[in-house]
Parts: structure tokens; C-alpha cells; sequence
């Protein structure tokens, strides 16, 4: 028997969430469009005359543009499948010495930023450094007497981006082969394939998105390099787009080399997605506990430990080591009371962004939760691209509309009260945050949309009984529920600032320098041993998400051994 509604009862709760449902899908679709006006900015600019300078980069420098950005992508692309999936098969699938130190270890590369590792490898292998001193000093060698490869150049690079960034594919490669199937691996060992066969034959085409997506990554990050490749004086679009802005002070025409180089990042977005085209990959059981190991001996063992080594070695030991022996040798002439201010600038920097990135990116999964359409759909999708966007085309993005609010901001103020104001907003630290959000807002994002996807809807219907309004329940239930997530998120955001070099140089104001900028700018000076103390120090930051990584490895399989 059911009891007549009072006039005086309360509304249900789904009615009084008709207004908040609203303004959530207003505050996904605002943040999307935060996220997409560089982009928007820099397209438009595609459209408008150049006045002469697109024709001269087009006869002279935009070839060599396009062939070495072309070359390190399929370099590294290269590089890093064959590293980081080899290596990933090895520790899952076979028992040699020093796998499980490896399973973390070859993470690590992932705290040396690119820019760094050259600084280190410059001052390491050069003609006056301490390897090439040895071999003329022990065989009795002049400068023409032998060969040596030269480590600034186009092929050093994509050597040197390859070992800090095959991590990405290590990682996911290596999920996708722990949740493989024990019943479809056995069946192929069953069949009397071998460790290689069962890889080539049976693994590594179910494992196929899970590494697309992992090289795909490591070409983004390709694509935005910025201090190694200007450091090596190697022509790239994002060093092309710095010169063209500051060297020849052609807005419009940087505006286009930079809507160039995001052409490149569509054409990777869309081949990636095309390679998988209509393809779907599924188990049909659930056995997925102690995964058939391969046991390797003799030389076939040590040949393993050897190849996990060697990309950690040569990736975070050597380089590491090398910047610790600078530091203590020579180090920062300001270190002291101006390196804090550094490190001060490049903390508050990191803190803020990090801060307002999560702050959004709950904000955005979470009115994606409420109002599950098509609308809010694409707008995270859109809020989620800025990843792919390399920083040298977000900056330009970012900087032509702020300089034109800027100067329409000071001839108001100078007219009516006589007061220069001068770049208000883009002079400021303000669109250095921005420019971090819309880079990294997909970080933070991806992070929370997946621990929020694990509190089950039952919790939101539950507060909802309890009178507790959408945003009330995001507050007392799932921000408490979600905090460790949260702090991860924030983390990840906060270490990708630290590292941040192209949007920072371009952006910066002036007299406004973070570890990253203090270190290109003593690199760029040749004063390597004075760049390795604010180097080091961003690597010890660095290594903050590798130890996150490393403990959700050690959860990722129960069962796995």
C-alpha cells in the first residue's frame, strides 16, 4: 500500500539535480573549450597571409624541418617498440637473473628528461671529455688519427630520446601481457613454440593496441622535444617555431609552422587509430594466474640480464652518475640563495598547475559521471588532447590572443586614466599555468576518470537519498573515497611542469627562471657542469612517479610471480 505524497514533501532527488546536471555539462564543455583555443588559434592562423616569410621557410629551411622530424619519429618509433616491447616479453614471460629488479628498473629512464641526458652525454662523449681524452691519451691518438661518432647530431639525438622514452611502451606493453589468457599461451606452447615464436606468433598480436598506444606516446613526446634537439642543433619544427617567432618576429608565420607540426600529431592520432580499424581483441577466459615462465640458462640468461640492463644503464645510471660527478666537481656558481630561487619558481610553478589541473580534470570526470551524452563525450574528449599538442604550438596558441587582450587592456587603461599597465596577462606567470593546464589536464584526467569509474553507482544513489546535492556528494563522498588518487594525479602533473621546457621558454616572463630554464641556459652556454645541478635536481623529482609506478606494478596481477 503506498502512502500519499504531502504537499509539503520534499522534491526527489533527481529533480533537484535537473539544474546541477546542467550546469556540470557547462562546466565540461567551458573546460574543453579552455583546452581547445591554442588549438583553435593556431588553425585559424593557417588562413591568414604571411606576408612573404611563409615562401622563404618554404624554399629554405622547411624541408630540412619536415625531414628530421620525419626522421626521428620513425627512429624513435622504431627504438622504442623494439626496446621497451622486447623488454617488457622478457621480465613477464621469462626467469633470468635480476628480473624483478628489472621489472621496476627499466621505469627509470622516465625521470630523465631528454634535454638532460644530452647535456650528459655531451659533456661524457665529446672531444675534450673524459672518453675520447682516454682513448688519445692510451693509444697515443691525435684528432685525426681515429674515428668517433659525433653524439650532437641527428641520429645522436634520436638515439638519446629513444632510451628515456621507451618506457612508455615498456609499461604498456607489459600490462597487456599480464592480462593475456594462461589458456592461449599454453595452447602455443603446447604447440612446441618457443619463447620468440610464442611472442611473434601468439603475444604480440593480442598485445597490439597496448603497444600502438605506447609508441604513439613516445612519438607525441618526439614531436614536442625541444632541448635536446635545439642543444644538438638539429632543425625541427618546434626549434623552427622558436626561431621563427623570437629570431625574425613572424607571429603569423610560427602560428603556421606550428599548425604544421599539429598536423603531424593528427596524422599519428589518426594513423594509430586507423591501424586497429575495425579489429577487436578478447579473452574468452579467465584464467589468468601463474603465467607459463620460460626459464633461461647459461648464456641465454645473461644475454637477458644484458639486454634489461643495457637501456637502464645507459638510460638513467650513466647519465645520473655523470650529472652527480659535475654537481660535486663544479656545479651552479649561484648555487645558494639564487638556485633557491629557481627551485622556488619552478615549485610554486608545479604546485599551482597541479592544484588547478586536478581541480578541473575532477570537475570534468565527474560531470561526465552526471550527464553520460554525447555532448559531454566529446567534450573530454577535447579536453583530453592537450597531451598530444606539443608545447612549442600550445605556447603559440596561447600567446597570440593574451599579446592582443594585452595591448586592447593598456590602450583602454591609457585613455581613460592614463595608466600603462603593459603585458598584464601575458608578461605574467598567469599564462605559463594555463599553458601547463592545457598540456596536462589529460594527465590528470585519465588518472581520476579511472579511479572514479570504480566507485559504484549505488554511492551516488545512496547520497542522493540522503538529501546530499551533486556537488555534496562529490565532496563528502567521492573526493575522500578518490584521495590517493588524487594525490597521484597531482604528482604526475607536477614532475611533467617540473620538466616542461619548450612552453616555459617561450612563455616565461622576463627575469623568471625555473630549474628547467636555468639549466638550457648554462647547456646553451656550453657551461655544462654548471647545468648539471639544476639537471640532477630535476631528476631527482623525476624519479617521484617511477616509485608510484613501481608500486602499481607490484599490485597490477595477483597471481603473477
Amino acid at each position: 500500500m503506498t502512502r500519499p505524497a504531502s504537499p509539503h514533501a520534499r522534491a526527489p532527488a533527481s529533480s533537484r539535480l535537473s539544474l546541477p546536471f546542467n550546469v556540470w555539462n557547462a562546466l565540461t564543455i567551458g573546460i574543453a573549450l579552455i583546452v581547445a583555443l591554442p588549438v583553435i588559434v593556431v588553425l585559424a592562423h593557417l588562413f591568414m597571409p604571411a606576408e612573404g616569410i611563409w615562401q622563404h621557410l618554404a624554399s629554405t629551411v622547411l624541408p630540412r624541418y619536415l625531414g628530421n622530424t620525419l626522421f626521428l619519429v620513425v627512429a624513435v618509433g622504431l627504438g622504442t617498440f623494439v626496446i621497451g616491447t622486447g623488454s617488457a616479453w622478457l621480465v613477464v614471460m621469462c626467469r633470468f637473473p635480476g628480473r624483478r629488479l628489472f621489472e621496476w628498473g627499466l621505469l627509470l629512464p622516465l625521470a630523465v628528461p631528454t634535454y638532460v641526458i644530452a647535456y650528459a652525454y655531451t659533456d661524457f662523449l665529446q672531444f675534450a671529455g673524459p672518453v675520447q681524452t682516454w682513448l688519445r691519451e692510451s693509444f697515443g691518438w691525435s684528432a685525426g688519427d681515429y674515428f668517433f661518432p659525433n653524439i650532437r647530431s641527428l641520429g645522436g639525438a634520436a638515439t638519446l630520446i629513444t632510451l628515456v622514452l621507451y618506457p612508455y611502451v615498456y609499461m604498456l606493453a607489459r600490462a597487456a601481457f599480464l592480462e593475456q589468457s594462461v589458456c592461449v599461451l599454453d595452447v602455443g606452447r603446447t604447440l612446441g613454440r618457443g619463447p620468440w615464436r610464442l611472442f611473434s606468433g601468439v603475444a604480440l598480436p593480442l598485445a597490439r593496441p597496448a603497444i600502438v598506444g605506447g609508441v604513439s606516446l613516445a612519438l607525441m613526446e618526439t614531436l614536442n622535444e625541444f632541448g635536446a634537439v635545439q642543444y644538438f642543433g638539429v632543425d625541427t619544427f618546434t626549434t623552427g617555431i622558436y626561431r621563427t617567432w623570437f629570431g625574425m618576429g613572424e607571429q603569423v608565420a610560427a602560428a603556421q609552422l606550428a599548425a604544421c607540426l599539429l598536423a603531424f600529431v593528427i596524422a599519428l592520432v589518426l594513423l594509430e587509430r586507423a591501424s586497429r580499424g575495425k579489429r577487436r581483441y578478447f579473452h574468452t577466459t579467465g584464467r589468468y594466474q601463474h603465467l607459463p615462465e620460460f626459464a633461461l640458462y647459461g648464456w641465454r640468461a645473461w644475454a637477458a640480464t644484458l639486454a634489461c640492463l643495457a637501456p637502464v644503464l645507459l638510460g638513467f645510471l650513466i647519465p645520473s652518475g655523470l650529472l652527480g660527478y659535475l654537481s660535486i666537481q663544479g656545479g651552479d656558481a649561484l648555487f645558494g640563495s639564487a638556485f633557491l630561487g629557481f627551485a622556488g619558481n619552478s615549485l610554486i610553478l608545479a604546485t599551482l598547475a597541479s592544484v588547478v589541473a586536478v581541480s578541473l580534470a575532477l570537475l570534468l570526470s565527474y560531470g561526465a559521471r552526471l550527464n553520460p551524452g554525447k555532448v559531454t563525450r566529446i567534450a573530454t574528449r577535447v579536453a583530453a588532447m592537450g597531451y598530444a599538442v606539443p608545447g612549442s604550438v600550445v605556447a603559440v596558441g596561447i600567446l597570440i590572443p593574451f599579446v592582443w587582450l594585452d595591448h586592447q587592456i593598456n590602450d583602454f587603461m591609457k585613455g581613460q586614466f592614463g595608466v600603462v599597465v603593459g603585458l598584464l596577462l601575458s608578461g605574467s606567470a598567469f599564462i605559463l599555468v594555463y599553458a601547463y593546464l592545457v598540456r596536462f589536464l589529460a594527465v590528470s584526467f585519465n588518472a581520476i576518470e579511472a579511479s572514479l569509474g570504480k566507485v559504484t553507482p549505488s554511492m551516488d544513489a545512496a547520497s542522493r537519498t540522503l538529501g546530499q546535492t551533486a556537488g555534496g556528494t562529490l565532496r563528502k563522498v567521492h573526493t575522500p573515497i578518490m584521495r590517493g588518487s588524487l594525490i597521484a594525479a597531482g604528482i604526475l602533473v607536477f614532475v611533467d611542469v617540473m620538466k616542461e621546457l619548450p612552453a616555459t621558454v617561450i612563455l616565461r616572463p622576463f627575469n623568471f627562471d625555473t630549474l628547467a630554464i636555468r639549466a638550457h641556459n648554462l647547456a646553451a652556454d656550453e657551461r655544462l657542469a654548471e647545468a648539471s645541478t639544476s639537471s640532477l635536481a630535476i631528476v631527482a623529482v623525476g624519479i617521484l612517479p617511477v616509485i608510484l609506478l613501481s608500486i602499481a606494478m607490484r599490485r597490477s596481477r595477483p597471481g603473477s610471480r
